[in-house]
């Protein structure tokens, strides 16, 4: 009963359509912190972003829309969010919405991903890099007074991501091959990028989904870690499960290194501080 009638309350508030950009800062919202943040980066002053998920302490995939995301949304000049079955209550809010003057990017259809696919796509850096140049290029066009300071603001995006591909090639040179596991994909788009050999993707898998792994998959998992087969675990550090904790737990006591990946950016830090700080912890946890 209660979600119905914030549904009915959201579908009311976007019954209202969206307004044409007006004076002032260009609204976005982004589903996801970490595409808020790229969008504060290369809008600038020009824009007034609002990301909804930001909550370090929230597991995303229990998240439900209220009528205050639906207001934002129906105010939002720019619209981004992940796709492919991460975040569906934007989608269905959007679905609900009037008014064909809001640009919305989908960051899996920029990079070619489809439902099935890995969602946790912004652990690629090349995803956040296209999503940068597909939004300039976008707010030039909205906004094309200030078309040169997003122009500006992306080559120092570029910039600023060099050093993450240059650390990821230094890691990927020392570690390509290594054999790891996980708790769930999380950080999986990553792992690809090291061509680190990651094991237990069936497990993986299904704590991500919500359904319990099969007895050959936590049999397997637990053999890995208890003979020393994988060299590192990463585990989701923002969602809760009684089989992954289990697994880190095993991992520690079998003195395997774990490293937390979460899903949402960490307060006070920029997507380029974050993804750093996350490669960090990697090359502390497997020392040369």
């Amino acid at each position: 009963m209660k979600r119905l009638f914030v549904l009915a309350v959201v579908a009311g508030v976007l019954g209202v359509g969206a307004p044409a950009l007006a004076a002032g800062p260009i609204p976005i919202v982004a589903a996801e912190n970490f595409y808020g943040d790229v969008a504060q980066q290369i809008g600038g002053a020009d824009v007034r972003v609002t990301s909804v998920l930001s909550n370090p302490d929230q597991d995303p995939h229990l998240f439900e829309a209220s009528p205050s995301v639906a207001r934002a949304i129906s105010a939002a000049r720019f619209v981004i969010y992940s796709g492919i079955d991460y975040d569906p209550w934007m989608a269905k809010l959007l679905g609900a919405a009037r008014g064909s003057d809001r640009t919305v990017i989908v960051a899996a259809e920029l990079v070619g991903k489809k439902t099935g696919d890995n969602p946790h796509i912004w652990y690629d850096p090349n995803t956040m890099l296209t999503l940068a140049k597909v939004l300039a290029d976008d707010l030039s066009a909205a906004d094309s007074a200030h078309r040169s300071d997003y122009q500006a603001r992306l080559v120092r995006f570029q910039q600023s991501m060099k050093p993450i591909q240059a650390r990821v090639a230094a890691l990927h040179e020392r570690l390509a091959g290594t054999p790891v596991t996980a708790t769930e994909p999380v950080f999986g788009y990553m792992f690809d990028a090291l061509d680190m050999q990651v094991r237990n993707q069936s497990f993986q898998l299904a704590v991500m989904n919500n359904t319990e792994p099969s007895a050959s998959d936590v049999a397997a998992f637990e053999s890995d870690l208890k003979t020393h087969k994988v060299k590192l675990l990463v585990y989701n550090s923002q969602a809760s499960d009684p089989i992954a904790e289990r697994m880190m737990k095993l991992a520690k006591a079998s003195h395997v290194p774990v490293v937390g990946a979460a899903e949402t950016e960490p307060p006070g830090k920029t997507y380029q501080h974050w993804m750093a700080s996350e490669l960090d912890a990697v090359d502390r946890a497997l020392p040369k």
